[in-house]
């Protein structure tokens, strides 16, 4: 292969990455759940608890109920049944195409507004007529999945165990004319190997080329058919890169991994609250695109999604209602966060929120739970949480846990970089407005 032929190559398998990065992530996931016990498309992965660091996905939530309704209209709808909320029930999530592009929240902060839904997801082309009964949600792609939170009222061993009774409510089965209601079955991963993370080496394009296979193009991505066959991903054909071949595309997911770690830091060269370090990672092409469709007709923000699915999963449609997101990576003083040294957070007082907060680590290498970590985050939803008499909390992170403080700790990994996502569940005003505000980690 010439030098012009190796650059274009590399360049192009660069490309991909970025564009391909959220349904890879997706895949990814859905290879995770199967290698867990799930056998296809139109069943309900399931944490029936509370997760452990066994769950190496990207800054999943280990402070509610997880279920993944992975779903397929390959042979017609699917119905999938959020159920109604009340006061101490409720369930915060949406429904996502193969591109983890949201279809439609639901739930109390979605398309329901909490009244519950029989929800009748279509597959692409869909004329047919909406029977009565069900919301429909148009799908652009065949599969898809739903990241839905049984949120408890708090973390004690009834309130969890009550969350889990209500996320059994959920259904997923494929419609029938007649309107009967489908078996549901159910995958319980709780404490089980579950290793989703972005592999950033040749296996990536055997990933991609699993989409390929499985979905009719998107008019707005035919013009990387020609691109992806000269890396040889090609619809209807076999997928055997020669050894040549996997050498250029190991050094184009490699430029690609570096452009895209070096664009995560740059998200927080734009503070959400000016002098601190807290920045919340959404990009604002990104969620005007996913709030409509990725219709917008003059903005296809490729680098921006492809981006965001390397540190997470899951889009809202309408983010900032049902919850919110802030990340830090660094100390007051602007050095990265270090998992050998101690830090200590003061929650500020009277956090906004409806539901609840929490603070969660994760490793600044893989976005996912640290290995082995005996403790994931801390919430207003623990019991034991230590609270200051003028409502703030003091929060510790380090490799050991500070005298009298052990409640109020999360651990660290030396040798391993951490960052915090501080999750408002239901935020109000004060946050939004930003009369509120969070200070920075100090190092101790």
């Amino acid at each position: 292969m010439g030098g012009i032929q190796t650059a274009v190559s590399r360049a192009r398998a660069f490309e991909a990455v970025v564009w391909g990065m959220p349904a890879v992530n997706y895949r990814l996931m859905y290879d995770a759940g199967t290698a867990a016990g799930m056998s296809g498309e139109n069943q309900i992965l399931w944490w029936p608890g509370l997760m452990d660091w066994r769950n190496q996905s990207l800054t999943p939530n280990p402070d509610v109920i997880y279920l993944m309704p992975f779903f397929t209209t390959e042979n017609g709808p699917v119905v999938l049944e959020i159920p109604p909320a009340d006061d101490t029930h409720r369930i915060n999530g949406s429904v996502m195409n193969y591109w983890q592009a949201a279809i439609e929240d639901v739930g109390p902060a979605g398309l329901d507004a909490g009244a519950g839904a029989k929800y009748l997801i279509l597959p692409p082309g869909h004329t047919d007529p909406v029977p009565d009964g069900y919301t429909p949600l148009q799908n652009d792609t065949l599969q898809g999945y739903a990241l839905l939170r049984s949120i408890p009222a708090d973390q004690s061993d009834a309130a969890v165990a009550d969350a889990v009774a209500y996320a059994e409510k959920i259904a997923l089965y494929p419609y029938t004319p007649d309107g009967a209601t489908g078996e549901t079955v159910r995958v319980d991963v709780l404490g089980k190997p579950y290793d989703a993370t972005i592999r950033y080496d040749a296996s990536f394009f055997a990933t991609l080329n699993t989409l390929v296979q499985a979905e009719p193009w998107l008019d707005r991505d035919r013009a990387l058919i020609d691109q992806l066959a000269t890396l040889g991903i090609v619809q209807g054909q076999p997928y055997a890169p020669d050894q040549a071949t996997v050498d250029l595309l190991t050094a184009g997911v490699g430029d690609a991994r570096a452009w895209l770690e070096a664009g995560y830091r740059s998200l927080f060269d734009t503070p959400y609250w000016d002098g601190t370090h807290w920045a919340m990672p959404a990009m604002p092409d990104l969620v005007a695109s996913t709030n409509a469709g990725f219709t917008v007709p003059d903005a296809y923000p490729v680098d921006d999604r492809g981006l965001a699915y390397t540190f997470a999963f899951f889009s809202s449609r309408h983010l900032g209602k049902g919850q919110s997101y802030l990340m830090a990576i660094a100390d007051s003083d602007g050095q990265d966060l270090d998992g050998g040294q101690n830090y200590k957070l003061t929650v500020t007082a009277d956090v906004p929120v409806s539901q609840y907060w929490s603070l969660v680590v994760y490793s600044s290498d893989t976005h996912t739970f640290l290995p082995n970590s005996t403790r994931l985050s801390r919430s207003s939803l623990n019991p034991d949480l230590v609270t200051n008499e003028d409502g703030t909390v003091d929060l510790y992170f380090g490799p050991e846990a500070p005298t009298g403080h052990g409640s109020n700790w999360l651990p660290t990994l030396p040798g391993t970089g951490f960052e915090v996502m501080f999750r408002l569940y239901g935020p109000e005003e004060p946050y939004t407005d930003k009369t509120w505000a969070l200070p920075d980690l100090q190092r101790l």
